[in-house]
């Protein structure tokens, strides 16, 4: 169906928006991020160019689209070069009720076809909502485009009333992701206390609540029970690296 001439200025507007992001991110140094907006902002004119009949407006997409592919190629040789020399670091700082930050928001840069294994170190993955959590995160890593085989989870075990529910609980989401050809690797240790998760594509990325970083929610039928992007988060800071070769924490 062709799109109308309104549908069609909307989309431009909202391609030439992000796209003007990220030249503004661009020209701080922040590589991966304007990338990632230059990659969206293209393929927004491309659809453009491609509901545009008129030849002279054609030309000049097609013109416009060429030097922000060109724009984009400086970018990603500047971020492969961070990668490679092992300097990139980008924080993330999540304000106290702020939402948006659901695993999939902030991970899904970070994962693609490359990723089949996964470390986690998280001293607390105890309790039955941290259990969840993890559950969660998992749930992502499975999901396309990653073809995770192994995750590994380091954490802390609890010595208290908790420890059949924790033990239970892991055992569940073992058998569960073996079901999916995931094998789930389990060790505890009672001094650990930093929180990471590392990819074996090379980012790593270190929570200051690690994975509990998700306010309870109001009731069972508050909005962001379900979808976290609509959860409020507790105020922590998010660091993310990249290394050229990830090794087991």
């Amino acid at each position: 169906m062709a799109r109308s001439g309104q549908e069609q200025e909307a989309e431009s507007t909202a391609a030439f928006k992000v796209l003007k992001r990220a030249m503004e991110l661009d020209s701080e140094s922040r590589y991966q991020q304007a990338l990632v907006c230059y990659q969206e902002g293209i393929d927004l004119l491309m659809q453009v160019l491609r509901g545009t009949k008129d030849v002279t407006k054609k030309c000049n997409l097609r013109k416009q689209i060429s030097s922000y592919m060109d724009r984009a190629e400086i970018a990603k040789k500047y971020t492969d070069q961070e990668k490679e020399d092992g300097k990139y670091h980008r924080q993330i700082k999540i304000e106290e009720n702020a939402t948006g930050f659901s695993y999939e928001s902030l991970f899904q840069e970070y994962l693609n076809e490359t990723v089949t294994e996964v470390w986690i170190q998280d001293p607390y993955i105890r309790q039955i909502h941290q259990l969840y959590n993890f559950l969660r995160f998992c749930e992502m890593l499975i999901k396309r485009p990653c073809k995770v085989k192994t995750i590994h989870l380091l954490t802390s075990l609890d010595e208290g009333s908790g420890k059949e529910q924790q033990s239970s609980g892991l055992q569940e989401i073992k058998e569960s992701l073996k079901n999916h050809g995931v094998l789930l690797e389990l060790e505890y240790s009672s001094s650990v206390h930093d929180r990471e998760i590392r990819f074996n594509n090379g980012w790593m990325i270190k929570i200051g609540r690690g994975l509990d970083y998700f306010k309870k929610p109001q009731s069972r039928f508050s909005l962001g029970y379900c979808d976290f992007d609509l959860r409020p988060c507790h105020e922590t800071t998010v660091d993310i690296f990249h290394n050229k070769h990830t090794k087991k924490i």
